[in-house]
């Protein structure tokens, strides 16, 4: 028992360095992630057939592209066409361009879970597409996506480990660290795993709260 204790003590400040890169990954990521999505799935039910093919090629793409190579992308081809960016900000676009394909999707989900009546009843009193969707869609739809949308964010957390593959330091690169310190690394994998526990124990609580709060009637 000292051992494992010891393997997190000794050892806190490649943890501490870790998951607070973590969590910062998956804040500053999951709020674009959640504009860039929002922006998509208004996109895909937009009147204007150039902005839905925009929508719907975009999430056809990313959604069949794996995570790694889109991080593959951004570090290595980008800066070969005048895009560069440091390995942290590169791990940023990853994560938002690849979750925000998810995020469209499951808003898409919970926009069509609108009655059509709705709409039609407020283009009928003259709102446009952009106040029907603002005022009337989305918040009915976030409130209807609520579960699947923190289980995208939760998924999201757990890809940010796909970033120690691509010199960023944060919690799936931890293991490394160790390693190259000869401490035991089974104690290691535990000490992250419960970290990752601890950091999606709120989400799920979040999640919980949110469907009481906004549950709809059906």
């Amino acid at each position: 028992m000292n051992a494992f204790l010891h393997t997190l003590t000794d050892n806190w400040d490649i943890f501490s360095r870790g998951f607070v890169n973590t969590i910062k990954l998956f804040v500053v990521s999951g709020i674009l992630a959640l504009i860039l999505g929002t922006l998509l799935g208004a996109a895909r039910v937009s009147p204007v057939p150039a902005l839905r093919g925009i929508g719907t090629g975009y999430v056809s793409i990313i959604r069949n592209t794996p995570l790694t190579l889109v991080f593959a992308f951004l570090v290595f081809a980008a800066p070969k066409v005048g895009l560069e960016a440091d390995f942290q900000t590169s791990a940023y676009i990853a994560l938002t361009v690849y979750t925000a394909a998810f995020v469209c999707e499951t808003l898409r989900s919970g926009i069509n879970t609108v009655p059509v009546g709705q709409a039609e009843a407020a283009r009928a009193i003259g709102m446009t597409f952009t106040q029907v969707l603002t005022m009337i869609v989305l918040p009915q739809a976030f409130r209807t996506v609520v579960p699947p949308m923190i289980s995208v964010l939760n998924a999201m957390l757990k890809n940010t480990t796909v970033a120690a593959g691509f010199s960023v330091v944060e919690a799936g690169a931890i293991q490394q660290y160790l390693s190259e310190r000869s401490e035991n690394q089974m104690y290691g994998l535990v000490w992250v795993t419960i970290g990752f526990l601890i950091l999606v124990g709120p989400m799920i609580v979040a999640q919980r709260w949110l469907e009481r709060k906004w549950k709809v009637a059906r």
